[in-house]
């Protein structure tokens, strides 16, 4: 089934570049279903990048989805053009009288930050607080993920010696975990981040569930009872030369970083690297559509139940 994206969204010629089938405004208001309305607040730098990244994952299942896209208020990005922002992003008042399925919150470059000095911290409160009320489930990401766990449950980040930086191999550790239904058992997922939340501080939490983790990267998923709060620590959604970016962005930068972790073949960062997460990244999102969010979802989304 396709996804349904603004008319001119960056994103739809790659999208059906790769026979992604991408549905436009006015074909999906012809047909009578009801999409999954999912809001995607984009933390990310590089917005386009990551609205594609998320919209090839989302619109790779069986099921319509609806991608909303909402920036916060407090802060301008450098890299994006505000008639970009203007065009396809609204802004909290806009959306905070409206209901949604999902919920993603995406990363940020701001972890080594503490999160009360991230100048968008109060507005992003805000939106988690609303959330509640207001969206079925909430999909964090990364700093997402720490920010989300920082707020609803008090657990800390910690700072890491040295980047987190390459692709490590994880077990689900949570066997009955219907987020990770069908996966292998191992599967790789693509980190880069300066922080980290220790197992020992999650475990504090019964609401907690671990269901996924690596041995070099640490806690990977979790999610609180009844999964209307998801946390991961990775980015699955990662495009192939993601992290081939980021490395040769810090290293002409002059910036301390090593070659990523099990990415580039033998190591030699003059060979392309090869993808080893695209299979486990699209099977997370579609269970997490298919079981947290489109099986248990109200239809009148008017109905959504607030959480505590």
């Amino acid at each position: 089934m396709p996804i349904k994206i603004p008319n001119e969204l960056p994103a739809r010629q790659t999208l059906e570049n790769e026979n992604i089938f991408v549905m436009d405004e006015f074909r999906a208001i012809h047909q009578d279903i009801r999409p999954l309305r999912v809001l995607i607040l984009n933390l990310m730098p590089t917005k386009v990048a990551t609205e594609t990244q998320l919209a090839r994952l989302l619109g790779n299942t069986p099921l319509q989805v609806e991608m909303v896209l909402l920036a916060v208020e407090g802060h301008t990005p450098a890299h994006t053009s505000q008639e970009h922002m203007l065009e396809f992003y609204k802004t909290f008042p806009e959306v905070q009288d409206e209901n949604f399925d999902g919920m993603i919150i995406t990363g940020a470059p701001v972890e080594q930050l503490a999160f009360e000095e991230v100048d968008y911290w109060d507005e992003l409160c805000r939106i988690m607080e609303w959330s509640k009320s207001h969206v079925h489930s909430v999909f964090h990401i990364c700093w997402g993920a720490q920010a989300g766990l920082y707020y609803h449950y008090g657990i800390p980040k910690e700072a890491l010696s040295e980047k987190m930086f390459g692709v490590f191999k994880h077990r689900v550790t949570h066997k009955g975990s219907i987020l990770f239904r069908g996966f292998d058992d191992t599967f790789m997922v693509p980190h880069s981040r300066h922080t980290t939340v220790r197992r020992e501080e999650i475990e504090k939490v019964p609401a907690l569930k671990i269901l996924a983790e690596s041995e070099e990267a640490g806690v990977y998923a979790l999610s609180n009872d009844g999964g209307r709060h998801i946390f991961i620590m990775g980015h699955s959604e990662y495009d192939t030369d993601t992290l081939e970016k980021e490395y040769l962005r810090d290293k002409t930068a002059g910036l301390p970083i090593h070659v990523p972790d099990n990415y580039f073949p033998n190591d030699d960062d003059s060979i392309p690297p090869v993808c080893s997460w695209r299979s486990s990244a699209n099977l997370l999102y579609s269970n997490w559509l298919n079981y947290f969010v489109y099986q248990s979802t109200p239809y009148d989304l008017r109905e959504v139940v607030p959480q505590e």
